[in-house]
């Protein structure tokens, strides 16, 4: 039987997307991999060991967060819409398998002393308990198993609590105890890993909820797009004041310029700031279409275009997490 016009659309239409996940996930992996060096080339500053490995590791550990935050934030909010429409496939496990995954191999790392193992003998899991850095590796372990047991459970929005933890510890060690005011700056990266984590895993929520409702009902996509876009001005401007405040201690205001240029960590500041950037300009042009456009559901392709912007922000701020952190003058 020969297919028709309509069958072929839908798998040529169904090879596209699945060419253009392979793209995506290959540049996710690509980021973090050679990003650092890239970042560090002139700069005179010296990489840690492993550090691609090490960006790659936190960029899943990242997306997991954001995967299974973004699910139940986005999934309360669909609950507000009336929708008969059924809910898309949860990925809430899958992400935290993947983030124990990758919190297991940055512990590793650290029992190896900050080194990438490459035998079992040089992992002394008993040292992780008698160190900081090695505690809070553990937490993070620990608290994505936790937080898989959630997603099979009755309750999956008890999720956000291993989830908190994830970032508390990620916070705690991106600010040692050796530098100044490490509280305000763990506070400050706190909130922000939590406005990326609900920006980021929200929209893409909200867009496969839509995708799933398309047919049932296109305006209760729309619908819930619009509730989304309120709760995100909000994240977007907690974004904003809480990276200016992280950079400032990092980098003083005398020296933001020319460190931007200068120094690794300076280079992927930059680059992440341009790609925010981009990312609001497509949040914008969303938002027009919601409100003016006669076709609401023209608002999905900007909105599609910001999610995967966004994704390759979460790789970006994974590197920025490798690479070394600039000198105060």
């Amino acid at each position: 039987m020969t297919p028709s016009a309509a069958e072929i659309s839908t798998r040529t239409g169904g090879a596209g997307r699945a060419t253009a996940v392979l793209v995506l996930v290959a540049a996710a992996a690509l980021i973090p991999m050679f990003g650092p060096r890239a970042a560090l080339d002139g700069t005179g500053e010296a990489a840690a060991p492993g550090v691609g490995g090490i960006a790659l590791l936190r960029t899943v550990l990242f997306c997991a967060v954001c995967v299974q935050a973004g699910e139940v934030f986005a999934g309360r909010l669909a609950r507000e819409v009336a929708c008969s429409g059924p809910a898309p496939r949860a990925w809430s496990a899958y992400a935290a398998w993947a983030g124990f995954v990758a919190a297991l191999g940055l512990a590793s790392v650290v029992a190896a002393g900050n080194l990438i193992p490459h035998s079992l003998a040089a992992v002394d899991i008993g040292g992780l308990y008698g160190t900081r850095d090695g505690t809070l590796a553990l937490v993070e372990v620990n608290a994505f198993l936790v937080a898989a047991l959630c997603a099979r459970s009755r309750r999956p929005a008890y999720a956000l609590l291993p989830l908190a933890a994830v970032a508390v510890a990620e916070a705690l060690r991106a600010h040692p105890g050796t530098e100044d005011t490490p509280l305000v700056g763990a506070a400050l990266t706190f909130a922000h890993l939590t406005c990326g984590a609900l920006w980021a895993g929200g929209l893409l929520h909200v867009l496969r909820t839509q995708r799933a409702w398309r047919t049932s009902d296109p305006e209760a996509g729309a619908a819930l797009l619009g509730r989304y876009a309120r709760v995100a001005a909000y994240l977007l401007a907690a974004l904003t004041v809480t990276g200016v405040c992280s950079t400032l201690r990092r980098m003083p205001s005398n020296t933001v310029l020319d460190q931007l240029t200068t120094t690794a960590y300076g280079r992927t500041l930059l680059a992440k700031v341009l790609l925010v950037a981009v990312v609001a300009a497509f949040a914008v042009v969303a938002r027009l279409r919601l409100r003016r456009a006669r076709d609401r559901t023209s608002a999905y392709a900007p909105a599609r275009a910001e999610v995967v912007v966004l994704g390759v922000v979460v790789a970006v701020s994974a590197v920025l997490t490798a690479v070394p952190v600039p000198i105060r003058w």
